[in-house]
């Protein structure tokens, strides 16, 4: 057995289910973490997970390659492309491709595996890998082994390298899109669906601007007023991520000023996305949630619809009671959310087909519990057009969705060095406390942190430990007037007891 390199160390750059690092200088205090050697030692020990546990379609494994618009992108691809090469691996060199693309190409494009490099919608220095199968995207576990294995100085000798082969896997992926929307919207145009429909799509110049030239518009969409179309890893226009607000302006804006029926946005690797109704406002989170349910429910009567935890008590209301489903919160963090989904399908034979979480990461069971942005929308789309024949719009769905009068989200910081055992005693004391406070009652239904209603503010709150981070996040709603106040005040009296935390965030 071949030992171990102490000097190396890859675990910090693990970040759930990806891997994830500074990849180009610039930014004070973030030296590079991704350096060549980095990404090769990396590449190695994908390469022998592969080796480990998967069988290859041939006589040797395949996999697809593909990267956002990042600009440290081609350095990585190279890199990750000889590595795999030396490993007698062959290679399908993608180019510019959306994450959830580069896993269809396990499904259409016999590949055994494929590489995605993205940093989803983080600044211009970062960069990172991500690793699907044909059974979805690896688990936090394969990725510790992948980061275990490129520790050890272990080289492949005497194995014939493989080859490289260039494609464009993204013009067959759009034509998937396309003979979707045709097929389901049935229109009597069969071949342009979409004429008569302005739709304006904000791709932050990431990966998807391929959704406004290659899906939308070729089916008789009017894509004026579209922008950030042209990739740019300097990302000069706004953060390419649907949560942000001023993002949501943009193309808020858009819709407006082009007069559009719909507005689109995808993150920089488009595995999430959000909508902007035709009268410019937004579709995103708790509302982007209960219209991917509308949608998800058809034919699905019944079906239970997992979220993250801090979905609204309005969505939770709608979907049981608007729509006839069952809403199952769970844990933050998308990985999480779309294997529960799994779990309740697989185990306990409940009809579940759909994943979702507040982020926009949204993944259907009809297509491979995939979190694609592309592939939300196209459903939106589908259904708007679908809809438009009786005069119909895509907001009529939502219209009875009651959302909070206001809600907030405070970041607390952990002073203390072991803030996973900090952060659980706060949260076990927090429990405790409110059990006994008057006017609150604690959430039966809640997979994570602490949760509770306050009835005379007719709102609740939600305290839960940060996945990765030194950070205790606290969301906060409420249906009336001064609601977020009353309980942010509670809550804040509770944790000023606390010296190992940094509450500054709730002033």
């Amino acid at each position: 057995m071949p030992e171990m390199n102490t000097e190396k160390n890859y675990k910090n750059l693990k970040s759930g289910t990806d891997v994830r690092g500074t990849a180009v200088e610039g930014v004070p205090g973030e030296p590079v973490t991704l350096t060549d050697e980095a990404i090769a030692d990396i590449t190695f020990g994908f390469a022998q997970w592969l080796y480990d546990n998967v069988s290859p379609l041939s006589d040797r494994f395949t996999v697809a390659v593909g990267h956002d618009s990042r600009i440290s992108a081609e350095r990585i691809k190279t890199v990750v492309i000889e590595t795999l090469l030396k490993c007698g691996i062959n290679v399908k060199d993608c180019g510019l491709s959306s994450t959830p693309a580069m896993f269809m190409t396990t499904i259409d494009y016999e590949c055994d595996a494929s590489v995605e490099i993205t940093a989803s919608h983080h600044p211009f220095n970062k960069n990172g890998l991500k690793f699907f199968t044909k059974k979805g995207g690896l688990e936090s576990t394969d990725i510790d082994a992948i980061l275990t294995n490129a520790t050890y100085d272990i080289r492949p000798e005497g194995i014939e390298p493989g080859t490289v082969t260039e494609c464009q896997y993204m013009n067959n992926y759009a034509a998937m899109l396309r003979e979707k929307i045709c097929k389901e919207v049935n229109a009597d145009d069969y071949s342009r669906p979409l004429r008569g429909f302005k739709i304006v799509v904000d791709a932050g110049n990431g990966a998807g601007g391929f959704y406004a030239q290659k899906v939308l518009e070729p089916l008789g969409a009017d894509v004026t007023g579209s922008q950030f179309l042209e990739p740019d890893g300097m990302f000069p226009n706004h953060v390419p991520n649907p949560e942000n607000k001023v993002a949501m302006s943009f193309i808020s804006k858009a819709v407006r000023d082009n007069e559009a029926d719909l507005g689109l946005i995808f993150d920089t690797d488009v595995d999430r996305a959000a909508c902007v109704g035709a009268d410019g406002k937004e579709i995103n989170r708790n509302a982007l949630i209960a219209l991917a349910s509308c949608i998800a429910l058809e034919g699905n009567e019944g079906g239970t619809i997992v979220t993250d935890s801090v979905t609204s008590s309005g969505l939770k209301d709608f979907i049981e009671n608007e729509l006839g489903g069952r809403h199952h919160r769970f844990k933050r963090g998308y990985k999480n959310v779309i294997n529960e989904s799994k779990r309740l399908n697989l185990v306990e034979c409940i009809n579940s087909p759909l994943a979702i979480e507040t982020s926009g990461h949204a993944a259907m069971r009809e297509n491979y519990f995939l979190d694609d942005g592309a592939y939300l929308v196209t459903k939106i789309v589908i259904k708007a057009a679908v809809m438009a024949k009786d005069g119909g719009k895509i907001t009529d769905l939502i219209a009875n969705l009651v959302e909070p009068l206001d809600a907030e989200e405070y970041r607390i910081k952990i002073l203390e060095e072991d803030f996973k055992a900090y952060g659980n005693k706060v949260l076990e004391e927090l429990q405790a406390y409110f059990e006994e406070k008057e006017n609150y009652e604690l959430a039966t239904d809640s997979f994570e942190g602490v949760r509770a209603t306050n009835a005379d503010a007719d709102g609740w709150f939600l305290l839960r430990l940060s996945v990765h981070d030194p950070i205790l996040p606290l969301n906060i709603e409420s249906n009336v007037a001064g609601g977020v106040k009353t309980i942010l005040s509670d809550v804040r009296e509770f944790l000023s007891q606390y010296s190992g935390l940094d509450i500054k965030a709730l002033d």
